[in-house]
This record gives structure tokens, sequence and C-alpha cells, in this order.
């Protein structure tokens, strides 16, 4: 059997569909969004764009464990995804590209692609599950510091 995790979400009773959500081991987040016709500046990302905060965050840690491990001298790593839904009702993600910038002195690139290949097929359970309804694809950039 596989590992057990809880998360809640309840309406704040405040504007809109406006929710706030909590696992069994994080403070509370809020999720927000408007419905249609609504206009107001929202606080807090929406179910679907948590979904990607997950997956950035996902391969992300995978990427700076594996080029740690590598001892790979990077000094920052960013995640920038970029996505595409779909037209019609389950409105699921069709395409997500993921670009990681690697800044350091001496970055082999050869240790970027391979942790990127890593986590993308073995390691991140967000990738795997996105790789079911998405085209799914990267590319990374390093940068000398």
């Amino acid at each position: 059997m596989g590992i057990a995790k809880q998360a809640t979400v309840a309406w704040n009773g405040g504007p809109g569909l406006q929710m706030v959500g909590q696992t069994d081991r994080s403070p509370r987040v809020i999720l927000d969004n408007v419905m249609d016709g609504e206009e107001r500046v929202l606080e807090g990302p929406s179910p679907m764009e948590y979904l990607l905060l997950g997956l950035a965050g996902c391969t992300g840690m995978d990427v700076v464990s594996i080029l740690q491990k590598k001892r790979q001298p990077f000094t920052n790593l960013e995640v920038r995804v970029t996505a595409e839904r779909a037209d019609e009702h389950p409105r699921v993600y069709t395409k997500v590209h993921m670009t990681f910038v690697v800044t350091g002195k001496d970055v082999k690139p050869e240790a970027v692609e391979r942790a990127i290949e890593l986590s993308e097929t073995k390691y991140c359970s967000a990738s795997a599950m996105f790789a079911k309804t998405a085209e799914m694809s990267t590319s990374y950039e390093i940068v000398e510091a």
C-alpha cells in the first residue's frame, strides 16, 4: 500500500470561489479563482495553477538534488512552466513546457541534461501524472555566474 496523504479545502465564505486549503503537513494556502463576470484581484493561485507549481517544485527539487550529487557548482535553479489547456471540459493541460535556468560557474551541460532526464523519467511523480494527458517538453539555459 502507498503512503497516505490528506488534504482539505473549505470555502471561506469570502469572495467568489476562494477556498483555504491545508495538508496534514503544511500551513494553510489560499486557492482562488473568479466566477464568470467577476472582476477582482486574486489572492492566490487557482487549483490548476497549483498543479503547475507542484510540477515545477517536484522536478526542481529533483534537479537540485541530482546536481548537488554530481557536485555541480550551481548557485540557483529556476523552473519556468508554460502550459496549454483543452478548450472543452474537463480542461486538462494538453501541452506543458518546462525551462530550467541554472546559474553557476562552469556548470556542465551534460550534468544538467541528465538531471532533467532523471527527474522526467524516474523521480518526479508530478511529471509522470502530467505525461498521461499532456505533451511534455523541456529546455534549459545555463547562466554563467
